[in-house]
C-alpha cells in the first residue's frame, strides 16, 4: 500500500519500563534507549492512500490520523507498537482493523495550517471515555537527518510495526526515506489519548520534532511466530527485499525496483479485502458532528 504522510508532530515522553510492561503484550519485548522506554503521541494527516499500482478510492484517500505508540523489538528487529490509532475515515478504521489487526478508532478530526502553525484537533467518537487531543505546533529548525545512535534516530527510524492477536505475533514492513526531521515547538491544550490507553505521561515537557512530508510503502502484515518459532519475513529471500536488522533506512530506489513482485502479490489480496470492508462500513456510516473552531 502507498500513502504520503504530512505535517507530523512527534511528541515523545520517557516512561519507566515497569509502567509500560503491563500494557504491552508479553510477546513483544520493550525496546529501550539508555534503560528507558518512550511513549509517542503523533498527529498528522495522510493522502494518496491506495494499493500498489491501483488508483486511489474517491473520498477515502485523504484524512487525519493520530497515534499513540511505544517501541518494541522482536528477533533483533526494532519496530513500533501502537496502543491506539484515531482516524477521521470510518471505512479506513474498519479496513485497518480487519486487515492489519490494529486498534483503530473513529474520531472527529480537524487539521489546518495558519500562520505557519499546524492546528490539530481530534475527539474520539466511540464511548465511553472521552479521548481528546488538541494542540498547535510548528517546526523551528532546519531539516536534519539524525545520526544512528542518537535518540532522535532511535525513536523515528523504524521500518516495521508489530501487533498481536490471540497470542500470535504479526509484523508489517514499512519503507520510506529517512525522516526529514526538524526541531519543533508545540502548545498541547488537551491530551487524553495516552491516558485512555492506560498510560500516565510524566509532567515534564515532551521531546518535539516535526516532519513536513514523507512518502511511505506499507506491506500487509504477516504472522511471524508459529508455535514459538519465528517465521521468515514475507518479503525476504530471492526476488524480495528485507530491511537490515540494524534498522538502517533502505535505499528508496531499490524499494521501488526490487519490491514490485512482492507488492503485486500482497497488495492485490489486501485491496480486494479493502473493497469488501469499505462497502460494509459505508452502509453504516453517519456524518459526524463538526469539531469546534480552533483558537
Amino acid at each position: 500500500m502507498e500513502q504520503t504522510w504530512h505535517d507530523l508532530l512527534f511528541a515523545h515522553w520517557p516512561v519507566e519500563v515497569e509502567r509500560l510492561r503491563g500494557v504491552v503484550p508479553v510477546e513483544l519485548p520493550l525496546d529501550t534507549y539508555r534503560e528507558r522506554a518512550w511513549v509517542g503521541v503523533v498527529p498528522f494527516w495522510m493522502s494518496g492512500i491506495r494499493g500498489r499500482f491501483l488508483p486511489p478510492l474517491p473520498g477515502l484517500s485523504q484524512f487525519p490520523e493520530l497515534n499513540v505508540r511505544t517501541y518494541v523489538v522482536r528477533d533483533g528487529k526494532p519496530g513500533v507498537y501502537f496502543f491506539s490509532l484515531d482516524a477521521a475515515s470510518l471505512p479506513a478504521v474498519w479496513t485497518a482493523r480487519a486487515t492489519y489487526r490494529l486498534p483503530y478508532f473513529h474520531a472527529r478530526m480537524r487539521v489546518e495550517e495558519r500562520d505557519g502553525r499546524i492546528r490539530y484537533a481530534s475527539q474520539r467518537i466511540q464511548p465511553p471515555t472521552p479521548t481528546v487531543f488538541r494542540g498547535v505546533y510548528r517546526p523551528v529548525g532546519e531539516v536534519e537527518l539524525r545520526q544512528p545512535g542518537s535518540l532522535e534516530h532511535w525513536l523515528t527510524e523504524r521500518y516495521c510495526l508489530y501487533t498481536t492477536a490471540e497470542g500470535r505475533v504479526y509484523r508489517g514492513e514499512i519503507h520510506h526515506e529517512p525522516w526529514p526531521l526538524q526541531d519543533a515547538e508545540a502548545t498541547i491544550q488537551e491530551n487524553s489519548v495516552a491516558e485512555t490507553a492506560g498510560i500516565a505521561l510524566p509532567e515534564e515537557a515532551p521531546l518535539l520534532h516535526f516532519a513536513r512530508r514523507v512518502r511511505v510503502l506499507i506491506w500487509a502484515i504477516e504472522r511471524i511466530c508459529v508455535r514459538g518459532r519465528t517465521r521468515p519475513s514475507p518479503i525476504s529471500g530471492k526476488g524480495g527485499f528485507s530491511p537490515s536488522l540494524n534498522n538502517e533506512a533502505p535505499d528508496y530506489q531499490s524499494i521501488e525496483t526490487r519490491a514490485e513482485e512482492c507488492m503485486n502479490r500482497i497488495t492485490g489480496r489486501t485491496h480486494h479485502r479493502f473493497i469488501r470492508v469499505v462497502k460494509r462500513s459505508v452502509q453504516q456510516h453517519r456524518a459526524p458532528r463538526p469539531l469546534p473552531e480552533l483558537h
